[in-house]
Order: C-alpha cells, then sequence, then structure tokens
C-alpha cells in the first residue's frame, strides 16, 4: 500500500490516507463505512502492528476501484503533509555510506578517505521535518554552503533492540524519501547535528510505501534534480551498509520504536563536492525520487532574520 497523510483544506486537520490509483481513501472513513474502528494517523496505524496493517489492506483491497462514498477524492485535490508530521524521536542519519560519496567528502569536507568501518550515524530533530512542496529555509546569517542529498528512509514498525542482521528487515513498516539538507559550513568540531538538524532540514514524503510492496530496498534508484538540472542518480544496491545491517547496528545501543526513521545515505553527486562547488540559494527548487515509491519537489526561500 501506498499510504499519505493529508488535508482536505487549509483549515482541515491532518487525515491518514490510502493512495488507490487517482484516489485518497480516508482510513478512518473507511473504516465507519464497514462498521470498524481504523486508525487516524499514520502513528496510530503503525502502533497497530501486522493485524493493524491487515485490516487496512484488507478494507482497501474489498473497496477496490469504487471505495464506499464519501471515502474518497482525487488525490489532486488534496495537500500532502510528511508522511508522520512530529515524528516521535529524532531521524536517524546515516552518513558516508556510499563510496562515490566517502571519495567526493575526502575531497572538501575532511572526512576520511578510508571506508568507514562501521555506519556514521548522527540525528535530524523531529522540528527539521517538512512535508511534500514545504520551503526550505536559507537563512543567509546562518549558512552560506546549503547543500542537498537525496535519501531512502526506513520507517520502522516494531520494536528492535539487540537484533539480528537476519532478522532486521522484519521490522521495517515502510519506505519513503528524504532530502538531507546540509548546511555545511555549520559542522562544529567534527559533530553535524547543527549542520543538519536545522528546522526544514528534512523534506520527507510523498508517502510511506509498505515493506511488502518493496521485498529488495537494495536495488532502488535514486535521484536529484536542482532548477531542472540532475545532480545525483545513484542506486541502494551501492550503500556501504545495507538496511539490514543499519537496524541491527544501531539496535546493538539503542531501541529502535515503532515510527522511528532512518535516513540511510546519500550518492555521489552534492553540491560540496561539486568542482566548482555549488550550493542551494532562494529561489532554487530541489526535486528528489526514489523509485517506486514517488517524487518531492521543494522550493529553497529566504529566511534570512535581522541581526539584532
Amino acid at each position: 500500500m501506498k499510504l499519505v497523510t493529508y488535508r482536505s483544506g487549509v483549515e482541515a486537520e491532518a487525515r491518514l490516507g490510502a493512495v488507490v490509483n487517482d484516489l485518497v481513501i480516508d482510513v478512518e472513513d473507511l473504516g465507519a463505512a464497514n462498521g470498524e474502528e481504523m486508525p487516524c494517523s499514520m502513528l496510530e496505524l503503525i502502533d497497530s502492528g501486522r493485524p493493524g496493517l491487515a485490516a487496512l489492506q484488507a478494507l482497501v483491497d474489498q473497496a477496490g476501484d469504487t471505495p464506499p462514498i464519501h471515502t474518497a477524492e482525487a488525490l489532486s485535490n488534496v495537500t500532502l503533509l510528511a508522511p508522520i508530521p512530529r515524528p516521535r524521536k529524532n531521524i536517524w542519519g546515516i552518513g558516508l555510506n556510499y563510496v562515490e560519496h566517502v571519495a567526493e567528502s575526502a575531497k572538501t569536507l575532511d572526512t576520511s578517505k578510508d571506508l568507514p568501518d562501521k555506519p556514521v550515524l548522527f540525528t535530524k530533530p523531529p522540528t527539521s521535518v517538512i512535508g511534500p512542496g514545504g520551503a526550505i529555509d536559507h537563512d543567509a546569517n546562518m549558512t552560506a554552503q546549503l547543500d542537498w542529498e537525496v535519501e531512502l528512509a526506513v520507517i520502522i514498525g516494531s520494536s528492535a533492540k539487540k537484533i539480528r542482521k537476519q532478522d532486521a528487515l522484519d521490522h521495517v513498516f515502510g519506505y519513503s524519501v528524504m532530502i538531507d539538507v546540509s548546511a555545511r559550513d555549520n559542522r562544529r568540531s567534527g559533530q553535524w547535528i547543527f549542520s543538519k538538524g536545522q528546522d526544514t532540514y528534512a523534506p520527507f514524503g510523498p508517502c510511506i510505501v509498505t515493506a511488502d510492496e518493496i521485498p529488495d530496498p537494495h536495488n532502488l534508484v535514486l535521484w536529484l534534480t536542482v532548477n531542472g538540472v540532475e545532480k545525483q542518480r545513484g542506486n541502494t544496491r551501492n550503500m556501504l551498509f545495507k538496511v539490514d545491517h543499519l537496524i541491527a547496528d544501531i539496535s546493538t545501543g539503542m531501541t529502535l520504536e515503532p515510527g522511528d526513521i532512518i535516513a540511510t545515505g546519500t550518492p555521489e553527486g552534492v553540491g560540496a563536492g561539486r568542482s566548482p562547488q555549488e550550493w542551494l540559494w532562494p529561489g532554487d527548487v530541489v526535486v528528489a525520487a526514489v523509485e517506486g515509491i514517488g517524487t518531492i519537489r521543494h522550493p529553497v526561500v529566504n529566511a534570512t532574520t535581522e541581526q539584532p
């Protein structure tokens, strides 16, 4: 299934929907039409586990191309939000997880040219998340080196603590698209969280595709353009540490919980790695996509504030 969080109007509340063809079927309304109580948010659905997801799938299959009246509307008529508009915890970020990106980063970002022997971890706070179409802030008082990174996002479906690599994918709820926006000149003594965790630095969407529809997350094309010019194109098969490895590694010391998000790293082509280097500026438009999931588009806007 393709699952979205959406809003019908400017003042409407966020709703959970399932995308079928060109329609968004409201999950709560679909349940009510069938005399069943269904989750009203993505996190509630994730918390309901496999039984909840199976119940929703059965209702969607039953509805087919003709869902009950007043339960669906055209996808083109709704506003998509981030699939999880406000994550409960920080997003896990993975640095230097593609060979070519390791090489380009070593040239310009003072990182090691050697491949890491363990995943490189950082986090982005919940306040960094924006949904499809949301504006990426460019504050000239904060950065002159705003950069892009397209990534496959993994959404955890069940708690994972000290799990085996061979069991790791059983804990995945689904997959989405994320742009890891980075202010390269905001790293502090080697720490990345301020560089990567500022407001609007985690564009996320347009949907979550459930794990059953992507049995192999390691053969997906991902790409990114700036102002219509392709900057990145790669394949998740080239990850140094695959999704199962990342989940197993993080879970050795910290419990992964339902709704947690892992952004799995980016292929080569970031602005910092180019010659000459390229950066995002107000007026730019960034588009990112992962095969089988979807595309997100984000303008960069001037968010510079007056200095006191």
